[in-house]
């Protein structure tokens, strides 16, 4: 428990044995359970993560890969069927602080909906690889453009809280699957009239990959926010010939 909130953490894995005993152990103890989804790996990730002892673990598999964002909503539903307040993701590579998750809670007991990272505000001395920094600049800034959703400012980052009430607003099958799934929620969460923040955490690099190719990457984004540029022009133009007809 954590201020009184019920809090889950949801981590999506894939193939990431070399990192995942560290993400695991990582979680904060206020942590009440950890919904690990593996989603589909083939390097073990499921089996050394079964051997950690802790009773607030429970795995969660896909028999074959179905992308980031499938793993992240298989995880909410089980947060929700938990009757968890608060999920948090972190990610199975251990690349989120729990030093940071605190300041995400707060957020969302101060009124937010949805808390997300934001690397770009860290005052540390922890800071991004350059290639990173400027690309991850470059997506947020077409996202808010596309959204409309002008308080993100590092949309890519995975590190978030969400509540609750704001989860029982989204149809989470309906969620963008794969890499670029940040940008479907924070669409989706916007449409809905979820209060959004950014809160600073911090960029963690410690020896961590990348699974996605820069031109899968941009593949995956642009349909991502294609898609959520024509659902926000279809959603006006409904709400125009409402206003219209009354």
């Amino acid at each position: 428990m954590y201020a009184g909130l019920k809090v889950a953490v949801v981590m999506p894995a894939h193939n990431e044995a070399k990192f995942i005993k560290r993400a695991i152990n990582s979680v904060p103890m206020f942590v009440d359970r950890i919904f690990l989804v593996d989603d589909g790996s083939d390097d073990g990730t499921g089996e050394i993560a079964s051997d950690l002892a802790s009773t607030k673990l429970q795995i969660l598999e896909h028999s074959t890969n179905l992308g980031v964002g499938a793993a992240i909503a298989t995880g909410y539903k089980a947060a929700i069927d938990y009757g968890a307040d608060v999920a948090c993701v972190m990610a199975g590579d251990a690349q989120m602080d729990p030093r940071d998750m605190p300041a995400l809670l707060d957020a969302l007991a101060e009124g937010a909906g949805y808390a997300k990272g934001n690397r770009f505000l860290w005052p540390g001395p922890e800071r991004q690889p350059l290639s990173r920094y400027l690309g991850g600049m470059a997506i947020s800034y077409v996202n808010r453009v596309v959204t409309g959703c002008k308080e993100i400012f590092d949309s890519q980052c995975g590190y978030t809280a969400i509540s609750r009430s704001a989860l029982k607003l989204l149809e989470l099958d309906q969620l963008w699957p794969r890499f670029g799934y940040p940008n479907d929620l924070i669409a989706r969460l916007h449409e809905a009239g979820v209060a959004i923040v950014d809160v600073p955490v911090r960029p963690v690099y410690d020896g961590q990959g990348s699974h996605m190719t820069p031109w899968v990457a941009l593949r995956d984004i642009s349909a991502v926010l294609a898609r959520c540029g024509i659902r926000r022009i279809t959603n006006r133009q409904v709400q125009v010939r409402c206003d219209f007809s009354s």
